[in-house]
């Protein structure tokens, strides 16, 4: 059973940044690429980026140049660096492996951007 728990979301102004983190316990698939999902009101969950073990780097077209992914894999732990955030970013961001989730979701952690 893998445990995964996302934190560092909150409220911020349209342009404002934030660095959410995720860690991983239990029975991880190694190698496997990791990604950062998130879910707004009333839609889809959505893959947002993922990172290959080897550090290899995917981001959906909303997010480029503005989200920045990382990991570092001795501690299991993933990064979501966020800049120059906008409205339509607000959402319950997730971590999970990537494309497919593989692992039981953990509870997520909630961006608002707003003024």
């Amino acid at each position: 059973q893998v445990q995964i728990v996302e934190s560092g979301g909150g409220l911020v102004q349209p342009g404002g940044s934030l660095r959410l983190s995720c860690s991983a316990s239990g029975s991880l698939f190694s190698g496997y690429p990791m990604g950062w999902y998130r879910q707004a009101p009333g839609k889809e969950r959505e893959l947002v980026a993922d990172i290959a073990d080897a550090g290899f780097t995917n981001y959906a077209s909303s997010v480029k140049g503005r989200f920045i992914i990382s990991r570092n894999n001795a501690k299991n732990t993933w990064y979501l660096r966020m800049i120059d955030l906008k409205p339509e970013d607000t959402a319950v961001y997730y971590c999970n492996t990537a494309p497919r989730d593989l692992y039981t979701w953990g509870q997520g952690t909630q961006v608002t951007v707003s003024s």
